[in-house]
């Protein structure tokens, strides 16, 4: 008599294991209420591109305060690291950047998704965020550590940053010299975590309400179309 039992309610309990895990599968996907006739309907997550389709942008143009907080907001950027790059001195410190005797730059280190943002974008916007006519300086941030650089992983970016350079020059928008250095990309030193998200997480220091803000809000004018939508 029990193994009747069995055999009757078995395929009840596979039934019911399946709508269960039915249920839990469609509840992690987010919710939109449609108002209009109070229906629900889910909205697919996009997914995270997989590492190896990932490529990998190194510049410096100033404080990277400033670029990362620009290339941030761009679509296709997955990720933006502030840091050192170009020296010749091993884990080096901000403070010791700071002497200008490191050898370092102060760069981004941008990851992007090429099939959304290609690199030629990466630095067609680079001439447009900074001035890469003044040598060694931006602004009030004067040394070597705020040079401006290209530092190409590979000879498809030294060969499209050198073209872009070239564009830029003879496009008139810059009336002096691009003192920009392209040169091979041999290290990246991440800079300390207060460093990281700087502008996101301190939009009110004064740095970044009279250098940085000025120069977000000017380039999310200007390339509104590319930006991510929390960025708009």
């Amino acid at each position: 008599m029990k193994s009747n039992i069995k055999l009757t309610f078995a395929p009840l309990l596979l039934l019911c294991c399946f709508l269960t895990a039915c249920a839990n599968q469609q509840s992690a996907q987010p919710v939109i209420t449609n108002m209009e006739n109070n229906t629900e309907q889910t909205t697919p997550v996009a997914p995270t591109p997989p590492a190896d389709s990932l490529e990998v942008a190194t510049l410096g143009g100033g404080c990277f305060w400033c670029l990362e907080a620009v290339y941030q907001s761009l679509e296709g950027v997955v990720k933006v690291e502030s840091g050192y790059s170009g020296g010749n001195v091993k884990n080096p410190s901000y403070k010791e950047v700071c002497t200008g005797r490191t050898g370092h730059a102060e760069v981004v280190q941008v990851t992007f998704n090429p099939a959304v943002i290609t690199y030629q974008d990466i630095i067609d916007i680079f001439w447009h965020i900074h001035d890469p006519t003044t040598l060694n300086r931006q602004g009030n941030d004067v040394g070597t550590q705020y040079r401006s650089a290209v530092f190409y992983h590979n000879a498809a970016q030294q060969a499209i940053a050198q073209q872009s350079k070239d564009e830029a020059q003879i496009s008139g928008t810059w009336l002096s010299p691009i003192v920009t250095e392209i040169v091979p990309f041999t290290v990246f030193y991440k800079a300390e975590d207060y460093h990281q998200n700087y502008f996101n997480d301190n939009p009110n220091q004064p740095y970044c309400v009279y250098v940085v803000n000025p120069k977000v809000q000017k380039f999310r004018k200007q390339y509104k179309d590319r930006l991510k939508e929390e960025a708009k």
